[in-house]
C-alpha cells in the first residue's frame, strides 16, 4: 500500500479480528497508523498492543454500528487525524429466520450496519479525502449481494444497496483521485464463523481476503474475492432471465447446512 496516497491514518470499522485484524496487520507493517473500532473492547486491546510492537500508532475505540449515533462516536476518536483509508468491514450476519418473524430490531440494525451507516462513513470520510485529491475507501460486501436468500432477507438486500452504492462512489471520486473499492467477499474462515460452529474446512483465510483487498482498491469499483470459481458463481447468481429458478438454485444456503456434524 502506497503510504504516501492512502496514509498516514486508516480507519478500519469491525477492526478486531478476522478480515478487519488482518486488514490492521498488513497496514501497521507497511507503516500506517490505526483507528480499529469494533463493538467487543477485548480482542481491540489485544490488537491494540500487538500493533503498537510493530511500531504503528493505534487508537481504538467501543462503538455499535448499528446506532444512530455510530458516526460521531467514531469522529470523538478520529477529528484532527488525517484518515487517508476508510475500510468498512463490520456487517456480518449473526441472527437468521423468516422476515415476518423476526424481531423488527434485528432487521434494523442489519440495515443500519450494512447500508445508512456505512454510506455515512463513506460521506464524511470520503469528503475530506476528496477535497485533499487523494486517499482510498474500501467497503466490505458478500457474494450473497447478488440475490435474495431465505431468512437472509435484511441482509442480503442491504449488501446489495452497498454494492451498488460503491460502484456510484467509485464512478464519482475516481475522477479526483480517491480510489473507492467494494470487496465481495465469499466464503472465509473468521472467529464469528468459527463461533457459530460452521464447518470452515473450505473457507478462505482471512489474511488472504484482506491481501485481495489491499492489492486490488485501485481495481474498483468491484472486487470479487476467491477467483474464477467466485466469479462464476456471482454471474450466475446475476442472470436475469428465470429468477425463480436462479434463487432456488444459487441462494445462500440455510445454515444448518454448513454446520458441523
Amino acid at each position: 500500500m502506497d503510504l504516501a496516497k492512502y496514509g498516514p491514518w486508516a480507519l478500519i470499522i469491525g477492526g478486531s479480528e478476522g478480515i478487519g485484524a488482518e486488514f490492521a496487520r498488513k497496514l501497521a507493517t507497511g507503516g500506517f497508523n490505526l483507528v480499529l473500532i469494533a463493538r467487543k473492547q477485548a480482542p481491540l486491546l489485544e490488537l491494540q498492543a500487538e500493533l503498537v510492537d510493530l511500531g504503528a500508532q493505534v487508537r481504538v475505540a467501543t462503538v455499535d454500528l448499528s446506532a444512530d449515533d455510530a458516526l460521531g462516536q467514531v469522529r470523538n476518536v478520529t477529528d484532527g487525524l488525517e484518515v487517508g483509508l476508510l475500510i468498512y468491514n463490520a456487517g456480518a450476519n449473526s441472527v437468521r429466520g423468516n422476515f415476518v418473524e423476526l424481531d423488527p430490531a434485528i432487521t434494523r440494525a442489519v440495515i443500519m450496519i450494512n447500508a445508512w451507516n456505512q454510506s455515512e462513513f463513506a460521506r464524511h470520510y470520503g469528503a475530506a479525502m476528496a477535497q485533499r485529491e487523494r486517499g482510498g475507501i474500501i467497503l466490505c460486501g458478500s457474494s450473497s449481494s447478488y440475490l435474495g436468500a431465505p431468512s437472509l432477507a435484511a441482509y442480503t438486500s442491504a449488501k446489495a444497496f452497498s454494492r451498488v452504492f460503491t460502484e456510484a462512489l467509485w464512478a464519482e471520486m475516481q475522477q479526483i483521485g480517491v480510489d473507492v473499492l467494494h470487496l465481495l467477499v465469499n466464503f472465509t474462515a473468521t472467529p464469528a464463523m468459527e463461533r457459530l460452529g460452521i464447518n470452515l474446512e473450505r473457507a478462505m483465510p482471512s489474511a488472504a481476503v484482506a491481501a485481495e483487498g489491499l492489492d486490488n482498491i485501485a481495481n474498483g469499483p468491484v472486487w470479487i474475492v476467491g477467483g474464477e470459481a467466485a466469479i462464476n458463481m456471482s454471474e450466475k447468481r446475476s442472470q436475469v432471465r428465470d429468477r425463480a429458478e436462479v434463487v432456488r438454485r444459487f441462494a445462500t444456503p440455510q445454515r444448518e447446512a454448513i454446520i458441523k456434524n
